[in-house]
């Protein structure tokens, strides 16, 4: 069954752009949810279309989404800039009691530059990415990632091995400026008035260093994580579905499975029945590229796939769908 193949406390859902990633993590936490778990789908996408898809009002904070009769299902879209001004507004408070007055504002401007350099933003999601996880762990039975296109998402899953490393960099000069600094007060004999300060950074610093080793940790675990390829069965997709499933595997990330959507139906006249011969080809492809992921079909639907009732009708599909 199609929930055996893809049951993990984490999943990642991504591909393509424009093959259907928000609907299938929803269908998928949906199928989930029916199925008595307590379910988080996350929105990770700076083009966010969970709340659009669920026609409510979605943020970053977890807002329910659908009860079921033994599950539930809440949901997210990740704002990056809320979780760079809560970084920013801690480091701020931190910085101003360990510098001299006359350096606040310069701290500041420093502050403000940062909000906008290279790179804030998905070191920003990737924390937010982090926390979810944790309060997963705790909250959840299971949290569903709607990812960013291919390219964004695969810079993403790299990010926890590189700012864990700099993280412990920083701790390491924290560790030799603070004995540096701990030997001239012995000298002079003097106290610190930063102490409190300087622990309070050491301590922030820790728990960063803590939340993304264990989220590369827990992203290198096959019976934690996995991550779903969504793809339409056209030659475009299908390369870059083969590039990402080899990137993830050099990643050290489990392919769970890998979806092919809006499968056009063999006997819906001349014009579709070519496609869909088209599209065997392009799926016999995936399939002897990699035998070892299960590949799953999901047809294409009449009307729009918007809506709880729509949501849940293609969890049906999911759930019913033949793991090839």
């Amino acid at each position: 069954m199609l929930l055996d193949a893809l049951r993990r406390p984490m999943l990642f859902v991504g591909g393509k752009g424009g093959v259907g990633k928000t609907s299938l993590a929803s269908a998928l936490a949906v199928a989930r949810a029916r199925d008595g778990e307590r379910v988080l789908v996350v929105s990770t996408d700076p083009a966010h279309n969970l709340g659009h898809l669920w026609r409510r009002e979605v943020g970053d904070a977890p807002v329910r989404l659908a009860d079921f009769a033994r599950g539930s299902l809440d949901g997210v879209e990740v704002d990056p800039h809320a979780t760079i001004d809560r970084h920013l507004d801690a480091v701020e408070k931190t910085m101003t009691r360990m510098l001299p007055e006359r350096q606040h504002r310069a701290a500041r401007e420093h502050l403000e530059r940062a909000r906008h350099a290279p790179g804030s933003h998905e070191s920003a999601v990737l924390e937010r990415i982090a926390e979810l996880a944790e309060a997963g762990q705790r909250d959840y039975d299971a949290v569903i990632f709607d990812t960013a296109p291919s390219g964004h998402t695969l810079r993403l899953l790299a990010l926890p091995g590189q700012l864990a490393g700099w993280t412990e960099t920083l701790l390491r000069n924290r560790d030799r400026s603070e004995r540096f600094s701990a030997a001239m007060r012995g000298l002079a004999g003097t106290a610190d008035p930063q102490a409190e300060a300087q622990a309070d950074l050491r301590r922030a610093l820790q728990r960063r260093r803590d939340r993304f080793s264990g989220m590369q940790q827990a992203i290198a675990d096959p019976a934690r994580t996995g991550f779903v390829v969504v793809f339409t069965a056209e030659a475009l997709p299908v390369a870059e579905t083969l590039e990402v499933v080899q990137s993830l595997r050099s990643m050290g990330v489990t392919v769970a499975g890998l979806v092919a959507n809006r499968r056009s139906p063999a006997d819906g006249g001349e014009v579709l029945a070519a496609r869909r011969t088209v599209e065997d080809a392009h799926l016999q492809h995936v399939r002897d590229a990699v035998p070892d992921a299960p590949v799953l079909e999901i047809p294409l639907v009449p009307g729009e796939l918007t809506g709880p009732e729509a949501l849940t009708t293609l969890a049906g599909l999911l759930e019913c769908a033949a793991v090839g």
